[in-house]
Order: structure tokens, then C-alpha cells, then sequence
């Protein structure tokens, strides 16, 4: 075995040691990126108040630059790059204010609060602001930041007054295409549309990269050089045959795409939002046009009042284990990954060769880095049922992960005298 299996013990306490020293220094940094954004929202709101008392004709935009000017010539950097920054601290100082407390008690990164506030940017209600940034503090204590965005954006939802279904329709008038010029002679192509269009996109050029190199082992190149030239190619020499139809494209997608509708908005009785592969939320009129166009579904079913996942059954039952497995994983499950399952191997917490069982107690995704990890390093995994995962780093450290929850509804159990 590779990776730390022969540090000493003294090697051992020394990483340990390490690691704690690590973890308090980010913890004294998030704490004085706090305090910077403080200080840079305290900044702004003088100039505001300075406008306001003088009643400038701009408002406050020239009062704001001048502020921007004076803290970016005392900091040696560009007073439009410290003007953003003073935005940036604003929103998130006056807009979620309990978010700012826990990133500066160290609790979470300024890498959560920035998930967290965009997931939250349109809710305009100061108490649902304050119940949201609550529930997602709890969540992002233990979880990366990567893995807390998509859990935010289902979070989110439950508070937005209106449903995701009208607020698609408005979001869809904000699609486009830019160009954005970069060194070298290259050039960067963004594109903004609907999430399952997009998101549909770019797992056919993985797929089609992934075809390509099984076909010729001699091609060298990465798997993000190989979807660029592929999205390269289809636009330059491609037919536009969906653009004539706003949904006319939902029709090209292969549903190896995995998008969790709550029954209830399957059959058209319910608002709550989809979601794709675990990341965003789906509007419910997509989620059912693509369910009516899939060969086959899976039926995930959850616990009504905890959310877990129970089963996984389909029509035709084929690969049940394996649809289970992503269901209730829904990304590798090494702490910090984000992964998504279709990206992952199913690795046995016991090996096999060992008499390991092939079943859901002892199966789980794990990318292949990760995977690796566990096979070839000093790392090791213990399940604990449920699906909760115990990780134990070469220096002793536990780390546990739990699979996210389901997207799916849940009810809260009646008091026993609770009325008829």
C-alpha cells in the first residue's frame, strides 16, 4: 500500500498536528475576510450617507467611487476591483447578516457564504433571509462548499413566493451568448439558457469525447481539450434544427441525465420544483416533458417524514443496485467531493476478494481519485448504515459523510391529540 501506510508514528502526530494547525489558521483567515468585509460595507455606507445628507443629483455613485478610490490607493490595487469588492460586502453584510456572523465566528468560509448568498439573492423577505441563512449555516458547518450550492438552491426555493415554474418563464427573456477575449490569441464562448438544455449539452460532449477516445487510443488529448473542439465543431458546421421551437431542443437529450421530480409534480398537482442530477432546480413543465420522452424511469422512494431513500424499483428492473446507489449518493462520497455519480466507480467498502457483499451496505461511489485513495493510501472507510460513511485520515482524524437528502416532500408526523 502507498500513500502514508508507512509514517512512522511520530510522522503520524506530526500530520495530525499539522492539520490542527491548518484548521485554525483558516479559521482566523475567515475571520478577518469577515472583518475586511465589514469594514468595506462600512465604507459604502458612509459615502451613501454623505450623498444623502448633501442630496447628490448621481445619488451616491460618485461618493462610492471616491471611498472605492481612497481604500484602493492605501492597498496599492485598482479602486474598480475595491469597488466591486464593496458591493460584493454589502450584499452580503446588509442582506445576510447572520451569514456574515457565522463567516466571521469562523464557522463556515467566505467560499460558503458566497454559495449561500447567491442561492438566496432573490429572496426579499428580511425574516425568510434570516430562517434560509440559518438553515444552510447548520448544513455548511459540515459539508464543502461546493456540495452546500446545490443544497442551497433547493433550500432556497421553499422560501421564494413565487413558483420556480413562472420564474423560469421570466429567466428564460435573460438568455444569451458572449465572447469574452483572452490571452494568446483565445477566446472564451459563454452561454446562458435553460438548465437542462445546458447542463444536456455538456454531458453529450463528455459522451461524445468518451466515444472518440475509445476509438482512436492514439488521440493525446485532455477531456477538456476534446469537448472544446467538439462544441467548436457541432457550432460551426451543425444544423440549427431546435431553435425554431423554445422547447423544440428538449427533444435531443438522452435521458442519461438523472432528474428527481416529487411525484406530486409528475402528475401536475404540485409546484415543487425538479431537480438535475442533484445541482439546480428544474422548472416543473421541463422536468415532465422530459420525463414523458424518457425509454424508462426510476422510482425513488423516500421516507415520508425523513426523506431518506428507502428503494429504487423500476417498470423493467435492470441494474436495481446500481440505480439505488445513485439515488442515494448522488455525488462520490469522500468528504469535500462533488463528483456526480454517472463520473464515479461503485467501490465495496469490504473488498470483495475478502468476502465483501454486493449490496448497498457495502457499496458506494467514489470518483477515481478518491477511489484510489482508498485503495492505495493510508486512508480508510467504515460504513455505518444508512449510507453514512466514517473516513479515517492517515492522522487519525474522522471525518463523517452522510448522503444528501432526497429532493422530495416530507410530511411532519400529527400530535397523537391534534383534532379532527
Amino acid at each position: 500500500m502507498a500513500g502514508l501506510a508507512d509514517a512512522t508514528i511520530e510522522q503520524v502526530e506530526a500530520l495530525r498536528a499539522l492539520t490542527e494547525m491548518l484548521v485554525g489558521v483558516e479559521r482566523t483567515i475567515s475571520g478577518l475576510q469577515a472583518a475586511r468585509d465589514g469594514i468595506l460595507a462600512l465604507g459604502s455606507r458612509l459615502a451613501v450617507e454623505v450623498a444623502a445628507q448633501a442630496a447628490h443629483p448621481d445619488g451616491a455613485d460618485l461618493s462610492v467611487r471616491t471611498v472605492a478610490a481612497e481604500f484602493a490607493a492605501a492597498l496599492r490595487t485598482s479602486d474598480r476591483t475595491v469597488q466591486r469588492r464593496m458591493a460584493d460586502a454589502v450584499w452580503i453584510v446588509e442582506r445576510f447578516p447572520r451569514l456574515w456572523g457565522a463567516w466571521g465566528a469562523g464557522r463556515i468560509t467566505a467560499g460558503h457564504a458566497r454559495v449561500i448568498a447567491e442561492a438566496g439573492a432573490h429572496l426579499e423577505d428580511e425574516a425568510d433571509r434570516d430562517a434560509f441563512s440559518a438553515r444552510m449555516i447548520a448544513f455548511a458547518e459540515s459539508e464543502a462548499p461546493n456540495r452546500v450550492a446545490g443544497m442551497a438552491r433547493r433550500v432556497a426555493e421553499e422560501f421564494h413566493a413565487r413558483p420556480l415554474g413562472e420564474r423560469h418563464e421570466d429567466a428564460r427573456e435573460q438568455r444569451r451568448v458572449w465572447v469574452r477575449d483572452a490571452p494568446d490569441g483565445m477566446a472564451e464562448l459563454g452561454l446562458l439558457g435553460p438548465a437542462a438544455l445546458v447542463h444536456g449539452v455538456f454531458d453529450r460532449l463528455t459522451m461524445a469525447e468518451t466515444a472518440q477516445a475509445d476509438d482512436d487510443p492514439t488521440d493525446l488529448r485532455t477531456v477538456a481539450e476534446s469537448r472544446a473542439d467538439l462544441a467548436l465543431d457541432l457550432l460551426l458546421t451543425g444544423a440549427p434544427a431546435g431553435h425554431d421551437d423554445c422547447d423544440g431542443a428538449l427533444a435531443a437529450i438522452v435521458p442519461t441525465v438523472a432528474v428527481t421530480i416529487p411525484i406530486m409534480t409528475l402528475l401536475g398537482r404540485g409546484t415543487a420544483p425538479a431537480e438535475l442530477d442533484g445541482r439546480t432546480p428544474v422548472d416543473p413543465v421541463t422536468a415532465r416533458r422530459l420525463a414523458g420522452a424518457a425509454s424508462g424511469w426510476d422510482r425513488i422512494l423516500t421516507h415520508p417524514v425523513t426523506g431518506g431513500v428507502l428503494a429504487v424499483d423500476r417498470y423493467r428492473p435492470n441494474a436495481e443496485l446500481r440505480r439505488h446507489l445513485r439515488a442515494r449518493d448522488q455525488r462520490c462520497r469522500f468528504p469535500g467531493c462533488g463528483y456526480p455519480p454517472a463520473q464515479c466507480d461503485i467501490d465495496h467498502h469490504r473488498d470483495a476478494a475478502l468476502g465483501g457483499q454486493t449490496t448497498a451496505s457495502n457499496l458506494g461511489r467514489l470518483c477515481r481519485r478518491h477511489h484510489v485513495l482508498k485503495h492505495q493510501s493510508a486512508w480508510h472507510v467504515e460504513a455505518r448504515g444508512g449510507g453514512l460513511y466514517a473516513w479515517t485520515s492517515p492522522a487519525g482524524r474522522v471525518y463523517i459523510d452522510r448522503p444528501p437528502p432526497s429532493n422530495t416532500v416530507t410530511f411532519a408526523e400529527e400530535a397523537a391529540d391534534a383534532p379532527f
